[in-house]
């Protein structure tokens, strides 16, 4: 059986050190897991069953600002997310609330700070600070139709919205091209799109700063 773990996931290898070293200083019996990128992320979630709990930054690699979270808690229902952002922006902070975060960190938070979050949200409460944004219908509706996709869908979906054809998607996933055909058809159906050029808009619709007022007083 694993041991109960708690996974970094942040591609800024100095600030993930020093959260790790936080983490390893205040949780002695939980092991430390590593993660800088959407695969290294997925297959770090894959191998190691005892996770109790994941730190995640918004912007690694193979990641479209919040397809990281939803990914997470669509595979992961019951495993809790906080994510740990520069950008704490409240429609920010807002937007991860909404698509499923149990809390959210900024990265100027202190030690005593990220560690008091992490044991608030693995004793089953949730952490944000006050937001002067309002929650989103658009938001809502969007995490509702991604909600619907299978892990695998949704992983051929970032693939689609990186500009990937169906036979470099297959062999980025390992599987025949007629399977990437299936899944696309499914992604197409679920969200209501009808070509892989909507497709790209609505993921970019995840990007953390889409939709971003350009100051605070555009905030709804």
């Amino acid at each position: 059986m694993s041991p109960p773990a708690l996974l970094v996931a942040d591609d800024h290898p100095l600030f993930r050190a020093a959260v790790v070293q936080v983490i390893r200083g205040r949780f002695g019996a939980f092991e430390v897991l590593e993660a800088s990128s959407a695969s290294s992320l997925s297959a770090a979630l894959a191998a190691h069953p005892g996770i109790e709990l994941v730190l995640l930054d918004l912007t690694m690699p193979g990641t479209h600002g919040f397809s990281a979270l939803l990914h997470v808690r669509g595979a992961y229902p019951q495993l809790p997310v906080v994510v740990i952002s520069s950008n704490d922006h409240p429609r920010i902070i807002r937007r991860a609330q909404q698509f499923g975060a149990s809390g959210f960190i900024s990265k100027a938070a202190s030690a005593d700070a990220i560690t008091a979050a992490i044991e608030a949200v693995m004793e089953g409460d949730t952490v944000f600070p006050s937001m002067a944004a309002e929650l989103s219908q658009e938001d809502a509706e969007l995490a509702a139709r991604l909600a619907q996709l299978t892990p695998h869908q949704f992983k051929t979906l970032l693939y689609l919205a990186d500009g990937l054809l169906n036979k470099q998607i297959a062999q980025e996933m390992g599987v025949t091209e007629h399977t990437v055909k299936v899944h696309v058809t499914a992604i197409l159906k679920k969200l209501g799109c009808h070509s892989r050029t909507q497709v790209a808009v609505l993921v970019r619709n995840l990007e953390a700063d889409g939709g971003m007022p350009t100051d605070d007083s555009a905030l709804p």
